[in-house]
């Protein structure tokens, strides 16, 4: 019975593919799998390869060992215990991320996503929970969708761990765009409640979010759950920005 399932699971996505052939979300180029950039553009971004903390993940000039920690690591014992970001937040990546973010273009989700899921391929986390960085009811309601979510569920998938997206609340606050790190800082505290505790304690959790700047958001939440009694947290994220040292 489970083969006669994959058998037409198959022919139905063969004959999608042949009704939508697969295409870059980008330019609309010929791809062989829906989801993915095509070369052309995939060489367009940034992509953060092994030259980076191994803690942040931020770009660093050299490629290194897998455990060097940057300066600020070094020091600053704050935010989940490993971050990874696929690609530098640049002009390039401003493209997808913010029509993503802002334009409802959520059918850029998925190759982002993937992007995401390689961006994770030196690590060794197993989560139990995929967590969207939460988003107010009041911005929630005005976007109409939280895009930390559309990154997270093929994710989730991906890893066999549940989405969670109703543990954790969080206030409204003023954008942080414009604000520097420490008005992030200060912006950013207390504004996340943890509602399920029952579900936090013990576990470990994956973090989703589409652009780390100063790291403030996920150093608050992080906090919030390390306090709920959480056993890990990671995080992950489209691009990010900050500087090479």
């Amino acid at each position: 019975m489970v083969g006669l399932y994959l058998y037409f699971a198959g022919m139905l996505r063969k004959f999608l593919d042949f009704i939508f052939p697969p295409a870059c979300p980008v330019c609309g180029g010929s791809v062989t799998t829906h989801g993915e950039f095509c070369a052309d553009c995939w060489s367009n971004y940034a992509w953060i390869d092994d030259a980076r903390c191994g803690k942040c993940g931020i770009p660093l000039p050299v490629e290194v060992n897998k455990s060097t920690l940057c300066p600020n690591c070094i020091t600053n014992k704050k935010g989940p215990d490993l971050i990874r970001s696929a690609c530098v937040y640049d002009d390039v990546s401003r493209t997808i991320m913010l029509p993503f973010k802002h334009g409802g273009k959520i059918r850029f989700g998925y190759a982002m996503a993937r992007a995401m899921i390689w961006a994770l391929r030196d690590t060794d986390i197993k989560p139990d929970i995929v967590m969207p960085v939460p988003l107010s009811y009041w911005r929630l309601w005005y976007r109409g969708y939280n895009q930390a979510a559309v990154l997270a569920r093929p994710i989730a998938h991906l890893y066999g761990a549940k989405l969670d997206v109703s543990s954790v609340h969080r206030k409204h606050r003023p954008d942080m765009g414009h604000k520097t790190a420490r008005g992030r800082r200060e912006n950013i505290r207390g504004v996340f409640t943890v509602v399920r505790p029952d579900k936090i304690c013990g576990k470990c959790i994956l973090l989703v979010d589409d652009v780390m700047t100063s790291g403030a958001t996920f150093n608050e939440l992080t906090r919030v759950l390390r306090r709920a009694g959480a056993r890990e947290v990671y995080a992950v994220t489209f691009c990010r920005a900050g500087r090479t040292f």
